[in-house]
């Protein structure tokens, strides 16, 4: 094979309040964990069992992290397509260190809300805002409009295209 794929795609909840921090120049980097659970049922016991696996998700994007930043709280259902990167650092007690991470490129990734704004405002969060969620990936998006950060629906395409 010519070339490789290094793609993840989630569905699961916020385990945490997004933290942003910036680079010198300015920049914002959003962080935040994602909790996604596999549900069964054990065959000898009938017992439903869970297992939950966390992930650290890092945005570089600054439009999704300003998404994430004002949209999400911990519990919050989102869709996100990353890459995963491990990164090497020294801790304070200058432990040589390895984590993994699911990453938002400046130029790749997505991220989708997929709570309802109803679930949304039950969490505590702000309904001041638009409605960037969708209840599935395929709906089609709503893109903020320029004033008062309501949302609005696409415009409608033009069909009179004279060719």
């Amino acid at each position: 094979m010519a070339g490789s794929v290094n793609k993840v795609i989630l569905i699961g909840n916020l385990g945490r309040d997004p933290e942003v921090r910036r680079t010198g120049a300015g920049d914002p980097i959003v962080s935040f964990s994602v909790a996604t659970t596999e549900s069964w049922r054990d065959k000898a016991s009938g017992e439903r069992k869970d297992r939950t696996e966390w992930h650290n998700v890092v945005i570089f994007n600054e439009a999704l992290g300003k998404i994430a930043e004002q949209y999400c709280r911990k519990g919050t259902k989102i869709y996100l397509e990353g890459q995963l990167q491990t990164r090497e650092y020294t801790d304070k007690d200058g432990n040589q260190r390895k984590a993994t991470e699911v990453v938002l490129q400046r130029f790749r990734g997505e991220l989708t809300l997929l709570d309802s704004r109803r679930d949304s405002e039950e969490r505590g969060m702000s309904s001041g805002g638009g409605d960037f969620g969708r209840s599935s990936p395929m709906e089609p998006r709503r893109v903020a409009s320029g004033g008062g950060g309501r949302s609005a629906a696409p415009a409608p395409i033009d069909d009179d295209i004279p060719f």
